[in-house]
């Protein structure tokens, strides 16, 4: 009799255990949706904006990329939230699976970018960045994807070449454009009618100090994203802590479920 007593107790415990870790993951799995939704919501409503804001992000390339990492994100966390509650409230054992089996590829993904940062870390120098410019940039050329990209950057953080303006001395824009100095890019601008117009632009060309972006882009990125790096490694561990409590609570919920 005791022995069925105690059998009984543990059976309660355990099914204790596995109704507080089936309505802990629907919990957090929830947030995961309602964030989703969020950036869903936010990537779709820039792109089919009416009042004129979608025309702001397509005219930088850099915003529009961000507009369709945020869509990807916000569609994957949906996806990924949906699934976790779903297969948590019904206990339905071939959805948590797609979910640990998603969850894992996520993260071992962002464990292969970890590593792959790692290893090519050292492209990520200086020196590096201002070889590729010198040899790669061609000057005000939409059509040339690593000159565009270059074009965006310089607009988008009032800088001008990698370390200061001389990284375009001996460069390939230069054998180009012999008569300029610089690039357009590296040009100051000035709000005119609502609309940004380059203050004197022959002299900017021509080499004037006074009409041209003299800091460099490496030291105006990382001064502008100091700080999100910080907040962007804190989330990231984070990220991944969350991440493997997820399979294991999903792995828990399945092998419990009968």
């Amino acid at each position: 009799m005791g022995q069925g007593e105690a059998s009984a107790r543990g059976t309660t415990m355990e099914g204790d255990c596995l109704s507080c870790i089936k309505y802990l993951m629907f919990v957090f799995n929830f947030l995961i949706f309602l964030g989703g939704s969020f950036l869903l919501g936010v990537g779709v409503w820039v792109l089919v904006d009416p009042t004129g804001f979608r025309e702001i992000v397509a005219a930088n390339p850099l915003l529009f990329t961000g507009v369709y990492i945020i869509l990807g994100m916000g569609g994957m966390l949906f996806l990924l939230g949906f699934l976790g509650c779903c297969g948590a409230i019904r206990e339905n054992k071939c959805l948590l699976l797609f979910f640990f089996m998603l969850i894992l590829l996520i993260f071992l993904a962002e464990l292969a970018a970890a590593i792959l940062a790692f290893i090519f870390r050292e492209h990520l120098t200086r020196e590096y960045f201002t070889k590729e410019l010198k040899r790669h940039y061609q000057g005000y050329n939409n059509t040339d994807v690593f000159t565009s990209t270059w074009n965006a950057i310089m607009t988008t953080f009032d800088c001008c070449g990698v370390n200061s303006p001389e990284d375009f001395k001996d460069s390939l824009f230069k054998l180009i454009n012999p008569n300029h100095m610089v690039p357009e890019a590296c040009c100051q601008r000035a709000s005119q009618a609502g609309e940004l117009a380059y203050i004197s632009q022959e002299q900017c060309l021509s080499g004037s100090m006074m009409f041209r972006n003299n800091k460099g882009c490496y030291s105006a990125v990382v001064d502008y994203f100091e700080l999100y790096i910080y907040v962007a490694g804190a989330l990231a561990i984070v990220v991944l802590t969350i991440e493997l409590f997820a399979m294991v609570f999903a792995m828990c919920l399945f092998r419990g479920i009968q």
